[in-house]
């Protein structure tokens, strides 16, 4: 039978959040302005932390400098992104995780546009993604979002759709996984037959003990619970 695996990325696999790194890469770079936007992406940040994200404020917020570039532009941007912010962000305990589950149908599902997130599956080796979709035309990004945001219950509704596409849906697998470390996650984690916080925020923590679900501290390299 087959069983499938479902990961979170920002602060589950990875030790940060890719598209808080993402804009202050740009900024950084000279790309963004430092004044109009640094503030904005940290507020962002933790009204996500705290559960009280508007998801298409954030994504207009996001997107929109996608659209001021080449895609190729954009790329090289996204390679000097991976070498300086996301991969010291990649533990050994991560790869390890996912390498845990190399026999089951494997899946990052994540609230982080693909453009960002693309790359980052590919570095972990992991052939499925499910995100939200930046609108594109004409080989470039519109700055507007594509169909459903892949965020809280939008990813059920995502990966739903996701399986039916391939004639499946989550009772076609023996066992299933999703690991997470956000509260938002909530409606995905409570669909399948093993949730498991990960380095979870207070609220998610609180619940994963409540459930007595398994927490695994997987940057400090310790799992409590089973």
């Amino acid at each position: 039978m087959m069983r499938l695996a479902l990961f979170d990325l920002d602060n589950t696999l990875l030790a940060g959040d890719s598209d808080y790194e993402w804009a202050q890469y740009l900024i950084e770079q000279g790309i963004l302005e430092r004044a109009h936007y640094e503030a904005r992406n940290r507020a962002f940040y933790e009204q996500y932390k705290a559960g009280v994200l508007d998801i298409h404020e954030f994504l207009d917020f996001q997107l929109k400098p996608l659209a001021a570039y080449p895609r190729h532009v954009l790329d090289d941007w996204h390679r000097g992104f991976m070498d300086e912010r996301i991969r010291p962000r990649i533990s050994a305990a991560a790869r390890a995780l996912t390498d845990r589950h190399r026999m089951d149908v494997r899946v990052i599902i994540t609230a982080t546009n693909r453009f960002v997130t693309g790359p980052i599956a590919r570095e972990f080796g992991i052939e499925h993604l499910v995100a939200t979709e930046p609108e594109e035309c004409d080989g470039g990004f519109t700055g507007a979002v594509s169909g459903l945001p892949c965020f809280r219950e939008g990813k059920v509704t995502r990966l739903d759709a996701w399986l039916e596409g391939r004639g499946l849906a989550l009772a076609s697998f023996a066992e299933s996984w999703f690991y997470s470390d956000s509260i938002n996650d909530l409606p995905l984690l409570e669909r399948v037959s093993h949730p498991v916080a990960v380095d979870p925020d207070q609220r998610l923590d609180a619940h994963a003990r409540a459930r007595a679900w398994p927490i695994l501290r997987l940057h400090a390299g310790e799992t409590i619970g089973r």
